[in-house]
């Protein structure tokens, strides 16, 4: 890659130190917040929509900004914008810690979204730009992949020892002296890399990638939360599916596309941006309200929940530094799908999840669902590397990184907005309650709770009760929703991933493709 010195090995692992401290802090950013929606509730009193904007308008934002920061990184250098993200995102954690409303909490959050954005993509760019040789960056991946899935299985379990002791800006704290490290080690450790060629930064087509993502995700969740009926919602989903629709036709016709949509021909990188997609609708819509349930139903202080996770991390952390023998062993295509499938039938279970189920069918679940991520997170990065060509790494990894934080805020808003509406439409509160407790209660579970602690007992328990009850009915509609998504995500891979996929064309540059080696069979 052009303007990247040759290395020795140790300065190799070590620069791979850096990009693991980096993916880690901002995948943790994802789920960290999970176990503290109760204390926001009770501290700030959001409305129920608030409350799913807190969760993921940092996924809502990353999401449709990761392809415009991927392709920027190609062109002012990788080092220097994960750099210069770092700093943003320190600056946007002290907004999010000190917020006074939700309103400024979800400001915060965007922010957040945004600098976070700038690190991802860089991250992945130059662990191709350290490891030229295919089978090291195989286990770079690996271990890079294992410290994103790890980062968001880890942070309920850090969110919880955090919330033990302090208040719930303090998870957000956390991130100032890791992001410090990060900046001093970053700057030292670290190589440039760039496009040699990059052409100009569009920005008509980031305005319309940012429209386009935003706008469709914006009208899942409000249309699962509130029915199609509502005008806002069909009109958002057209105007953003539009605007995608203009994304792709501008970027076939521009010299120096922000994303190269041929890439999407090669059969290996639909099939791992799918996967990608796909699983994390599944996992992140089950982890955020899993956390709630173990906090609000099970009764579980924010320690017990986060330690009640904590087979999700093992398990992630062993599937992504398992990936590249498995994937030798079996196959890019069979690893793939049979993790996907394993997820949706460890997800599927909560379909049967009951208040006072044993431990055990949830620590399985957890254990399960987290190996498969990581093996299917890791392959995925993978196989988008490998069907790019270097010079357009940055842009390419923003594909996985965008298909990751897509699916997390569309896990969010899907399966949080499903689970909302179960809970509100089977809510029963006790006659003699008045309009306004019904009103707050109806809002979200954490808000029942709070409301119940204000009322007499022959108020406080059936209230409680029902709450409890609609909630978990939520629960198993979620789990059973994520179950179906991952089971067709794996048939969607096994099919995509036939055979040998075919040579990428050559993009709209003067440049062809140069071909890939095929490292695992597909």
């Amino acid at each position: 890659m052009s303007g990247t010195p040759v290395l020795t090995a140790r300065q190799r692992w070590t620069g791979l130190a850096v990009l693991v401290l980096a993916v880690t802090v901002v995948a943790l950013d994802a789920t960290v917040l999970s176990l503290a929606l109760p204390s926001i509730s009770e501290t700030l009193r959001p409305s129920g929509t608030q409350l799913l904007w807190i969760g993921d308008s940092y996924s809502f934002v990353l999401a449709g900004l990761l392809v415009s920061m991927g392709a920027l990184s190609d062109r002012i250098g990788r080092k220097k914008l994960l750099l210069t993200g770092a700093t943003a995102f320190g600056a946007a954690s002290l907004l999010a810690a000190y917020a006074p409303g939700p309103g400024w909490l979800i400001l915060a959050r965007a922010l957040l979204g945004v600098a976070g954005a700038t690190i991802m993509p860089s991250t992945l760019s130059l662990i191709r730009g350290l490891f030229p040789d295919d089978r090291e960056r195989a286990t770079a991946i690996g271990v890079w992949g294992a410290a994103a899935t790890a980062g968001a299985a880890l942070g309920p379990v850090v969110g919880g020892l955090l919330l033990e002791y302090f208040w719930w800006g303090s998870v957000f704290l956390l991130n100032i002296p890791v992001l410090a490290l990060l900046l001093v080690s970053g700057a030292w450790l670290l190589p440039e890399s760039r496009d040699p060629k990059p052409g100009r930064w569009d920005v008509l087509s980031v305005a319309l990638s940012m429209a386009g993502v935003i706008g469709v995700v914006y009208a899942v969740k409000e249309g699962a939360a509130h029915g199609p009926a509502r005008w806002d919602v069909p009109v958002t989903f057209l105007l953003g599916a539009a605007a995608l629709a203009l994304f792709v036709r501008r970027q076939l016709r521009l010299e120096t596309p922000l994303l190269d949509v041929r890439l999407f021909r090669d059969r290996r990188f639909t099939a791992a941006a799918t996967a990608s997609l796909i699983s994390l609708v599944g996992l992140s819509g089950v982890i955020f309200v899993v956390s709630q349930y173990l906090q609000l139903v099970r009764g579980y202080d924010p320690l017990q929940a986060g330690l009640a996770e904590l087979p999700a991390f093992a398990g992630s952390v062993a599937g992504g530094l398992l990936t590249a023998r498995i994937a030798r062993r079996f196959g890019a295509r069979r690893a793939l799908a049979v993790s996907l499938l394993a997820m949706g039938l460890a997800t599927g279970g909560l379909g049967w999840m009951e208040q006072d189920t044993t431990y055990l069918l949830l620590a399985v679940s957890f254990l399960v669902t987290g190996t498969a991520e990581g093996v299917v997170y890791t392959l995925g990065a993978d196989l988008v590397l490998t069907a790019a060509p270097a010079d357009k790494a940055g842009a390419a990894s923003a594909v996985s990184e965008t298909a990751y934080e897509l699916g997390t805020a569309l896990g969010i808003a899907l399966v949080g907005s499903v689970v909302g509406s179960i809970y509100t439409n089977g809510l029963s509160v006790p006659a003699g309650a008045s309009p306004e407790v019904a009103a707050r209660a109806g809002e979200s579970l954490g808000a029942a709770v709070e409301t119940a602690r204000g009322l007499p007992p022959e108020l406080a328990q059936p209230l409680l009760a029902s709450a409890k009850d609609s909630f978990v009915h939520g629960l198993n509609s979620a789990g059973l929703l994520a179950g179906v998504l991952l089971a067709g995500a794996a048939a969607l891979a096994w099919w995509l991933l036939r055979g040998r996929s075919a040579p990428t064309p050559a993009g709209p540059t003067e440049h062809a493709r140069p071909e890939q080696p095929q490292r695992v069979p597909a």
